[in-house]
């Protein structure tokens, strides 16, 4: 595999160490890796290596990238010795979020500009938490050498692009399509008027991609939100307000106030669910962190390419908002891009990540007793283990009555009710779930009469359940006398071998992108496995090629 290389956007899967499937990309120039070693790195992501990216493109390809000093699994270090890669964090001025109880009348107003925040230190541009972007000499050649405060922005509804420059240690012409937009300067200890008219005159001697940022007086509330309605129209991000003859102070001050519709906040990627429909074969949504071990899934906001290629497992992202539910689960989220100089403050999240070619492993089990079916499925996923036990009853009031029993139990053993019920819909004829953005209430029940052995992972069931609603609501809508039509809705199929050397069995069931295989001595129950693939046709190929292994060993179907 060694001497090849990926053409700008291509990606490709190399094995890791055990099970680990690790993803390698070359985006514009910009090589990456999904190991551990790469995304840990202290380094800017385009002098980034990894032993994975050297087994593939070779040592001397990765060496003429980055230099000799970039070694496997080390952090790579750009030769520039002024305050190098990462520095101190410069002492920038931060906003909190506008109140409704603070009159506006009188403040500055101005364009929330989506970008990417950075600091002029009168050599070089610095991110907010101190690492560096390398723009071009011909970009900063006329630039002060006093501090300057301001935004890398390339426009409204551009954010990911910016970011996707800023962060090159190569951009080289791509910096042409963005502009250094000043609002402050930090050293002058004037108040905000005279630091403005500062910007003002620095910009106008500063070249073609320096400019100021133009500010308004504000009238009242009601200018305020006219201003705010006429710019999030544009697809511009909010408004920022700047009290007036206030003083440039480092932290964050009510002397500057953000005001959106929306709100923005960080999360870490902990995992990547399919698609489906026109996204099949391709990210369908993000499952996301917050910093307080919250989970929850964004699948809006995504250009085709970003489906195709999304952020890597523990990638920092940003998203927005409109309001938070009862148990602290953002409402309507929407994913805006990788966040590049974010900080994680959060626990080291456990990662599972199906569609991007992770495996997972299920364990099933039946029975007949009193009169009604149960199914219990062990699953694990990366460190994960989920247990879901499905009872079917005879009617409503019966399920109702164990669904509040399985409840109780929970509540009693210290456990919390984590955001709203919610349903999945399905076909009764087929037994297949049609929709997988959650598990069904029956699921719910299952994670409640099994918390004993499941506790470790309730708070990350959100993450791993939906891809097992389809088999358990299923399982949910079988009666005792339909046993044998549950069990062939997912095109089961049974072959064994008795050749007076050995009595085996082995099983496989195809449903839609998933193959499930269970195999053993004939009188035992087996063990199982899943595969997940990207397409149903990929599936249906691995499923009829497993079938003529089989047959070509002498097994028989039964």
């Amino acid at each position: 595999m060694s001497g090849r290389d990926l053409a700008s956007g291509e990606t490709t899967q190399v094995k890791g160490s055990g099970s680990a499937v690790y993803t390698l990309k070359n985006d514009g120039g910009v090589y990456s890796c999904t190991c551990p070693a790469w995304l840990h790195q202290n380094a800017p992501i385009d002098r980034r290596t990894c032993k994975h990216l050297r087994a593939f493109r070779g040592d001397d390809a990765e060496t003429e990238r980055l230099g000799s000093d970039a070694l496997p699994g080390k952090a790579v270090r750009s030769s520039s010795s002024s305050s190098a890669d990462k520095g101190d964090a410069p002492p920038l001025l931060l906003a909190h979020s506008w109140d409704v109880s603070v009159d506006p009348s009188g403040w500055w107003m101005s364009e929330k500009l989506d970008g990417v925040r950075a600091y002029w230190n009168g050599e070089h541009f610095v991110s907010r938490l101190g690492n560096r972007f390398f723009a071009p000499d011909w970009f900063v050649e006329k630039l002060p050498k006093t501090p300057l405060d301001g935004e890398l922005f390339g426009g409204r509804k551009r954010f990911q692009r910016t970011v996707g420059i800023v962060k090159r240690f190569d951009g080289g012409e791509l910096w042409k399509d963005l502009r250094f937009v000043v609002f402050d300067a930090p050293s002058h200890e004037g108040p905000f008027e005279e630091r403005i008219e500062l910007c003002r005159d620095v910009c106008s001697r500063a070249g073609d991609y320096a400019s100021w940022h133009e500010h308004v007086v504000c009238r009242d509330v009601d200018h305020l939100r006219e201003e705010l309605a006429r710019v999030e129209a544009l697809g511009g991000e909010g408004l920022m307000m700047r009290r007036p003859k206030s003083r440039y102070e480092s932290g964050r001050s009510s002397t500057l106030l953000k005001v959106k519709t929306f709100f923005d906040a960080e999360a870490l990627v902990v995992g990547h669910e399919a698609g489906a429909g026109k996204h099949q074969g391709r990210l369908g949504a993000l499952v996301l962190e917050l910093e307080n071990g919250v989970r929850f899934n964004v699948g809006t906001g995504f250009s085709d390419a970003e489906r195709e290629s999304p952020p890597p497992l523990g990638a920092l992202v940003t998203f927005r908002y409109q309001e938070l539910s009862d148990a602290g689960v953002p409402r309507f989220p929407t994913y805006v891009g990788v966040r590049i100089d974010g900080e994680w403050k959060g626990r080291a999240p456990s990662t599972s990540s199906p569609a991007s070619g992770g495996t997972r492993s299920v364990m099933r089990f039946e029975r007949v007793k009193d009169g009604r079916r149960e199914v219990v499925e062990l699953e694990t996923r990366g460190r994960e283990l989920a247990m879901r036990r499905v009872t079917t009853f005879g009617t409503e009031d019966e399920l109702d009555g164990a669904l509040e029993a399985a409840k109780a139990e929970v509540l009693a053993d210290g456990f919390v009710i984590f955001g709203e019920a919610r349903e999945v819909s399905f076909d009764a004829a087929s037994s297949s779930a049609t929709s997988s953005s959650a598990a069904s209430s029956s699921a719910a029940a299952s994670s409640a009469t099994s918390s004993s052995a499941a506790s470790s992972s309730a708070t990350s069931s959100s993450a791993t359940s939906s891809s097992a609603a389809s088999s358990s609501a299923a399982s949910s809508s079988a009666t005792p006398s339909s046993t044998a039509a549950s069990s062939t809705a997912s095109a089961s199929r049974r072959f064994e071998l008795d050749d007076g050397k050995s009595s085996k069995f082995w099983e496989i069931a195809l449903d839609g992108c998933e193959v499930t295989t269970r195999w053993g001595r004939l009188g035992t129950s087996g063990q199982s496995k899943t595969k997940a693939f990207a397409t149903e046709a990929k599936a249906q190929a691995e499923h009829d090629k497993l079938v003529a292994e089989k047959t070509g060993k002498g097994y028989a179907e039964t």
